[in-house]
């Protein structure tokens, strides 16, 4: 969102989901899409197989979507600033950049094109292992391609440079005029339902809802007029990452967590565990006693989505209405009264009929939800910005002009990952989901069908690397980085490269979040998943 929102104006999925169909060619990268979003993967399958579109994976994994594609790129992870600088310094030199969209509503290009210069083929193959011959040929595809549309997840994001390869990405795009366009843009595929719309409604340390300023006074002046109070904060708070670490030194005293799971999901697991243990009083609202909770104070029993109404806005920005389909268990409550009588009981009145009346006040204080009604909702869903009630949505966002006015060019340097393999710990550690369980396992980790298709945690590692180890399949191994240690069956398997290992995180026997670094992206302050140091030993 950062990323976007400094190049763009707006940090949200450009275009809608459906748009890949019209794309002549597709870049897919740090998105294992197929296991992490397999909806949207059958339109990208749909897009190469049916319509005939070009697609190009950047991937340190051998993901399925590369069976489909004409080219796979296979950088080190962590690299990513540079294979991008490099795909567009070709596309310079080869004249396939759009001069004219460029001139006419961009700015930065002459500052960004000085940059890119010594991303030569042969520099960028140095430093990403990429053979130079397929940075032409993906260069060519997506330089060629009009319009041509760029997905990416957390692959791209989770790295103390998150946000300068999201920024990368968005200079892409740019260069060659797919930003604006139907089958074009930039599209961040988010990593859990609603996100988006968690994000709209302000749940974020700088703003308030629709991305208003905490520091602009006349967006606090119009809040304090609808909520009926004085002395709305002036500055941001803290972001979750930095939470943790104030509350190891006292400036955090306490602490309402709801719908997540940090004692799962966060880095460096045991400074997590000292952090919260160091709060004077936690308070955990979820529907399942998570890893987390089971460290609370007080738990509060939360409701599912299908136990309660309300509304999702999805990665397209699309505002969908949720409908209670089942009564909820025992004591639970739906999280809007919780919410409410905890308000009541601090002295302030926040009491809402329905979910109804929250989207009406929602609505009028929120200029890109303005038109959204739930009559509206109701059988069809809407794409904000929406401005009024007879505005139709947005499905392509920058069409004419970027919401900031011009597109921002930046002019990018690649930078090394916060830790490097290294005599003690030879291997890169990178993690992420697999398709049987999301997240932290709070849901899918409760029923035994998904538990029979991924009973247990397994270490994808390199053929070649498993042979030097004296590693068979399915021995155990003792994965360990400077922060801790786990002992996980292996997987012999070509998926990784050599040198890298690859561990899902949704397993509290084995957390392998007990062994990833908390160095964080400077801008959007998200952690380094992706690139770890980590030695790998045979267990007994």
């Amino acid at each position: 969102m950062a990323g976007l929102a400094a190049t763009f104006g707006s940090g949200a999925m450009t275009n809608p989901i459906k748009d890949v169909l019209k794309a002549e060619a597709i870049l897919v990268t740090g998105t294992n899409t197929t296991e992490n979003h397999p909806v949207f993967a059958n339109y990208i399958k749909e897009a190469v197989l049916k319509k005939g579109a070009k697609l190009v994976v950047v991937d340190p994994r051998r993901i399925d979507l590369v069976g489909l594609s004409c080219v796979w790129l296979r950088p080190r992870p962590g690299t990513d600033v540079a294979w991008i600088n490099g795909l567009m310094h070709i596309i310079i030199n080869e004249n396939l950049h759009d001069r004219k969209y460029i001139e006419e509503r961009t700015t930065g290009f002459d500052d960004y094109r000085n940059c890119i210069e010594k991303y030569t083929p042969e520099y960028v193959s140095k430093i990403t292992g990429i053979p130079r011959e397929d940075l032409f040929e993906a260069a060519r595809i997506y330089g060629q391609a009009s319009p041509a549309s760029i997905l990416y997840a957390m692959g791209i994001t989770q790295h103390t440079n998150g946000t300068d390869n999201v920024k990368s990405l968005g200079n892409l795009a740019m260069l060659c005029g797919n930003v604006g366009v139907e089958g074009g843009g930039v599209n961040p595929l988010r990593g859990q339902n609603n996100v988006q719309g968690a994000c709209d409604l302000g749940a974020l340390p700088n703003v308030l809802t629709g991305y208003q300023q905490v520091g602009d006074d006349s967006v606090r002046r119009k809040f304090s007029k609808a909520w009926g109070v004085d002395g709305l904060p002036d500055k941001p708070g803290l972001t979750l990452t930095e939470m943790f670490s104030a509350a190891e030194s006292g400036g955090v005293k306490a602490m309402y967590i709801m719908g997540e799971n940090p004692m799962l999901s966060d880095p460096d697991l045991n400074h997590i565990e000292h952090c919260i243990e160091s709060l004077e009083f936690l308070v955990v609202q979820d529907i399942f006693f998570t890893e987390t909770a089971q460290k609370a104070d007080v738990v509060l029993p939360g409701v599912c989505f299908a136990e309660k109404d309300g509304t999702f806005t999805n990665s397209e920005r699309k505002i969908q209405r949720v409908r209670k389909a089942v009564n909820s268990p025992g004591d639970a409550k739906e999280d809007r009264w919780i919410i409410s009588e905890l308000a009541e009981k601090m002295g302030y009145s926040m009491q809402y009929a329905d979910s109804r009346e929250i989207m009406d006040e929602i609505r009028q204080v929120t200029p890109s939800y303005a038109g959204v009604t739930y009559d509206r909702i109701e059988k069809h869903e809407i794409a904000w910005p929406c401005l009024s009630e007879d505005h139709p949505g947005t499905p392509v966002l920058h069409v004419n002009k970027f919401t900031r006015g011009r597109g921002l060019f930046f002019a990018i340097d690649y930078k090394t990952s916060a830790e490097a393999p290294d005599k003690q710990y030879p291997f890169i550690l990178t993690t992420g989901r697999v398709l049987q369980h999301f997240h932290t396992g709070t849901m899918t980790r409760q029923g035994s069908g998904l538990n029979r298709l991924y009973p247990e945690l397994l270490a994808e590692i390199n053929r070649d690397d498993a042979a030097e180890l004296g590693l068979k399949d399915g021995d155990f191994v003792n994965i360990g980085s400077r922060r801790g240690s786990i002992r996980v069956k292996a997987l012999l398997t070509d998926r990784t490269d050599r040198g890298v290992i690859f561990v899902p995180f949704h397993f509290h026997e084995a957390a392998v979040n007990l062994l990833t670094n908390c160095a964080l992206d400077p801008v959007a302050k998200i952690p380094e998943y992706k690139v770890c140091a980590v030695k790998v030993e045979r267990a007994s």
